[in-house]
């Protein structure tokens, strides 16, 4: 086994951790556009799936496996013969496949599964033993490892070692430790450990404390030589450790942590922002690396400093992680020659028929906008609208007035066919989806409708997003707009739509049927 003694490895579970966040469900394309990004910037282990959840995450893990050039495809399994041998199926395709195997150790896990120490140790051996067989990449996670008993902590990971694992998880599955603690347990897991030599280390943490991305770096100080990490820190509850945090605290400080990683760290923020939108879970303003003001600064004092030398205030370039220096203006009198190459230093390549049809939406914003900034493009680029969508917005006027109901006269097109309709609610944006409640009756409720400004000005576009839940089955709408209105109609009937999809696929008769994630997560 490699020793990997100057480079970590970058394990990305965006789509597979990140995706079990209420609402963060992605459509089968847009799990196929992130990992390609993701093989793209030099992501070593994707974390496609878990293929065994669903017909869609199978059919997801299976066309990533085979379209992925470079990156390890690795898929998720419980520690049972099934679970394996479906992500066996799905990832086998893959140029350098990985099955990934774990249980959570911990007494409250023990007792959850109600198994003593040796039953479990058991299971533990069987599920790697038979992974083993299926392929030579095997990783195996002791989930909840940072509340589980040392003696047995040790005893899990040899029996999983001499089953013929290669890559041994240490998840902090609640985030509950503390970095020294993180460091330590590393460290003495490969000091004590028979075997221990012959395999990587891998930490997986989660944020409940606010400590992922410290407990990370300090368990790869401690000889970690994997961290699982997700974009923009996407996942359960508090999120995952973010890859843009560690792989540039890794790049920033080389003098105390001289580890390397394979990350194009110039494509961070392109990366960054498709998954925001995919996901509809924006990037707060002040986050580290990605956030909107992360290279901003207002004070004066700061600003002087700036202006003196960068580096008094920077401790990396905009440009290291992707940011264009400027955001110089486009206006409608802009060619398609001045779109692409503004796109493409923006780190978007379009194919001709796609950016076709931004330039078409580029335009009709220009005719709306004076300016059009570097962040509203991104917004064009990304609107999600797919062609078979059922329902689609042909009209909307609003009527608003200081007293009474608001009203909305909506038309929409509903399987081809329009039909219109006039409704009233406490305010523009309720009587918008009133409307269009009104001409496509459901009973999908509202989970969360949220708005923020594109860029600065009062004819930004307002980009809004809505999550909508219907019997347990949850997703996400997002749009963009100069009309707050119009976009919030516009995410309000993409999350339908989507809603929609995932309906027909759980109908009574289909072939794809959905599993709890409930015992998935690390």
């Amino acid at each position: 086994m490699t020793n990997y003694k100057n480079r970590v490895l970058i394990f990305d579970t965006t789509l597979r951790d990140g995706e079990q966040s209420p609402g963060a469900t992605m459509t089968h394309a847009e799990k196929l556009e992130i990992a390609e990004m993701l093989d793209d910037m030099g992501v070593d282990i994707i974390e496609a799936g878990f293929p065994i959840a669903s017909e869609g995450d199978f059919k997801a893990v299976s066309e990533i496996s085979e379209r992925t050039k470079t990156a390890s495809i690795c898929g998720l399994a419980r520690a049972n013969v099934r679970d394996i041998d479906r992500c066996w199926e799905a990832i086998r395709h893959a140029a350098n496949p990985r099955i990934h195997t774990f249980i959570g150790t911990s007494p409250l896990h023990r007792d959850m599964h109600s198994l003593t120490q040796d039953a479990m140790a058991e299971r533990i051996h069987e599920a790697v033993t038979h992974a083993r067989n299926l392929s030579d990449n095997v990783q195996w996670s002791s989930m909840d490892a940072t509340r589980t008993e040392w003696d047995y902590l040790k005893r899990t990971v040899e029996i999983a070692i001499k089953a013929g694992a290669s890559t041994i998880n240490i998840p902090d599955t609640v985030g509950y430790t503390a970095p020294m603690e993180s460091s330590d347990l590393i460290a003495r897991l490969i000091a004590d450990v028979d075997g221990a030599k012959n395999v990587v280390f891998a930490t997986h943490c989660h944020n409940d404390l606010g400590m992922a991305t410290a407990n990370s770096l300090a368990a790869v100080i401690g000889g970690a030589r994997q961290i699982e990490c997700t974009i923009n820190g996407l996942g359960e509850r508090a999120g995952n450790t973010a890859l843009e945090e560690v792989v540039m605290a890794l790049r920033v400080r080389h003098d105390i942590m001289p580890w390397d990683t394979r990350i194009d760290t110039t494509k961070i923020m392109n990366i960054s922002r498709r998954v925001a939108a995919v996901s509809g879970f924006p990037v707060q303003f002040n986050k580290a690396i990605v956030g909107k003001n992360a290279f901003a600064h207002e004070s004066g004092i700061h600003q002087d400093g700036m202006l003196k030398n960068r580096e008094t205030f920077e401790v990396m370039r905009p440009e290291d992680v992707g940011l264009s220096g400027t955001s110089l203006p486009m206006g409608k009198h802009s060619g398609r020659a001045a779109l692409r190459a503004k796109l493409a230093a923006l780190g978007i390549e379009l194919a001709d028929n796609q950016l076709n049809d931004v330039f078409v939406r580029f335009k009709d914003l220009a005719d709306r906008k004076k300016e059009v900034f570097d962040d509203d493009l991104l917004a064009l680029v990304h609107q999600n609208d797919a062609e078979d969508d059922r329902l689609r917005l042909k009209s909307l006027a609003v009527v608003c007035g200081t007293t009474g109901p608001q009203k909305a006269d909506m038309v929409l097109e509903i399987d081809g066919k329009d039909a219109s309709v006039s409704a009233t609610g406490d305010g523009p944006v309720d009587a918008t989806f009133n409307a269009v409640k009104a001409l496509f009756p459901h009973d999908a409720r509202l989970q969360l409708y949220q708005v923020h400004a594109v860029t600065e000005g009062t004819d930004a576009q307002a980009t809004v997003s809505v999550r909508m839940e219907e019997d347990g089955r949850i997703a996400t709408g997002q749009s963009a707009d100069t009309d707050t209105v119009v976009a919030s109609a516009k995410a309000y009937i993409n999350a339908l739509n989507r809603l929609l999809v995932r309906r027909e696929r759980s109908a009574p008769g289909s072939d794809i049927k959905e599993v709890s994630y409930k015992d998935a997560g690390e």
